[in-house]
């Protein structure tokens, strides 16, 4: 079978590694860009990926490049504490919690894909224009001319241009009226040097992270993301990643200042902040036309809540892989689509709900000048249960986890 990808993103190459490791080794990834580069800022990869990827031989990678998530805390705008609990290993799942650099992962995943695919198996400069199925075969039309295999898989992001083609009509992502700017700045570390911060509200709001270690001046890499409801900056709803100055919205966290935690100093010690919408799309009922199947982002974006992104790209990646093992190619486009469709619906409109952000919502709502006691605002058991249902929803309850069977398979050739 050959399988071209287009896209070679997080979830372009990790489907690449799964193919290889199910003996699927005609794999090409046609990548726009001109080079891989280790671009962008920090990812959460959460044990149901990191499980996955273990699975594809990668734990020294993650281990090599990544923070080993400790706890995931939630805090009000004034610091005071809503909602903690331990993450990876010390919540008893079997797979760690990593944070990454995004763009470190990505050059080395390439690495990999090249060293056990070949170095032909990424083609960069290389823009994905059209598809058609023609007969039993996928016809790709690029800027460097045409390729031809069993199947494409469209990895090309949430603004793919397969589902563009194919839903002409579905216009621009929908921008939620708020504004993300991201960046990584060394400072000192916080909390349990490993820990996982989202404070604020839904309205304003502030996520940090580790993505290195604390080196020798005492100082760590610190990945943020400053976020601010104001649906009056329509200009944004097309500019993705543009540079903007710190100058342009510090001053919202200028009281930002906890002690243990201070938001607008660690934002002004960025060397870049990005600045971008906060965008997804609608869900739809079928991710395949033909010999040409969507995967990740392309299929299911969804707001960047509970860190779970790129493990969803992941989980496509290991599912497809599975079912082009045990089925036919029609069948196993359809057990893709019944096994994954419904999974990330849920969890795309789940996003919209805010999450397990919720907490941060109703503790603002109800306490919006803060509390003594978070018990009194929002009592225990409803802080557990938000929690406990949107790892069941993104399927990283630590029980279902371990219990559910592995998605490795290993390919027969001719099976269609």
């Amino acid at each position: 079978m050959r399988v071209i990808i287009a896209g070679a993103g997080m979830g372009g190459l990790v489907t690449a590694l799964a193919l290889h490791k199910a003996g699927i080794t005609d794999v090409v990834c046609l990548e726009s860009a001109q080079e891989i580069k280790p671009l962008g800022v920090g990812i959460n990869l959460l044990p149901h990926a990191v499980r996955e990827l273990t699975e594809l031989g990668l734990a020294d990678d993650l281990e090599e490049l990544g923070v080993r998530t400790a706890d995931l805390t939630y805090v009000n705008q004034f610091g005071s504490i809503i909602w903690s609990e331990p993450r990876g290993i010390d919540a008893g799942y079997q797979w760690p919690q990593y944070s990454i650099h995004r763009g470190y992962f990505q050059v080395r995943l390439a690495q990999r894909v090249r060293e056990r695919l070949g170095e032909n198996a990424i083609k960069t400069g290389t823009r994905v224009l059209s598809e058609e199925t023609v007969g039993n075969k996928v016809v790709v039309t690029t800027n460097n001319g045409t390729f031809e295999g069993d199947l494409l898989i469209a990895a090309d992001g949430i603004k793919s241009t397969i589902r563009a083609n194919w839903l002409p009509d579905e216009g621009d992502p929908i921008w939620n009226g708020a504004i993300l700017w991201r960046g990584v700045s060394r400072a000192k570390p916080f909390l349990t040097e490993r820990s996982m911060i989202m404070a604020g509200h839904r309205a304003h709001k502030f996520v940090a992270y580790p993505i290195g270690p604390v080196e020798a001046d005492g100082l760590q890499a610190i990945n943020w993301i400053a976020e601010q409801i104001d649906p009056t900056m329509t200009d944004l709803q097309q500019n993705w990643n543009r540079a903007v100055p710190v100058s342009r919205f510090a001053g919202l966290f200028e009281t930002w200042n906890w002690g243990w935690l201070n938001v607008h100093d660690l934002i002004t010690q960025a060397d870049e902040v990005l600045e971008y919408p906060l965008s997804d799309r609608d869900p739809i009922d079928s991710w395949v036309r033909g010999r040409t199947v969507l995967l990740g982002d392309a299929a299911h974006p969804a707001y960047p809540v509970g860190s779970n992104g790129t493990s969803q790209a992941v989980l496509d990646a290991r599912v497809l892989t599975y079912a082009l093992c045990h089925y036919s190619l029609t069948d196993a486009l359809k057990f893709y689509e019944e096994e994954r469709i419904p999974k990330t619906r849920a969890l795309q409109l789940a996003n919209r709900g805010m999450g397990p952000e919720l907490v941060m919502q109703l503790a603002h709502e109800r306490a919006p000048h803060g509390f003594n006691d978070i018990n009194e605002a929002v009592p225990q058991v409803e802080l557990e249960e938000i929690a406990n249902h949107y790892k069941k929803v993104a399927g990283f309850d630590p029980e279902g986890l371990s219990a559910r069977a592995s998605w490795d398979a290993t390919y027969v050739e001719g099976r269609g």
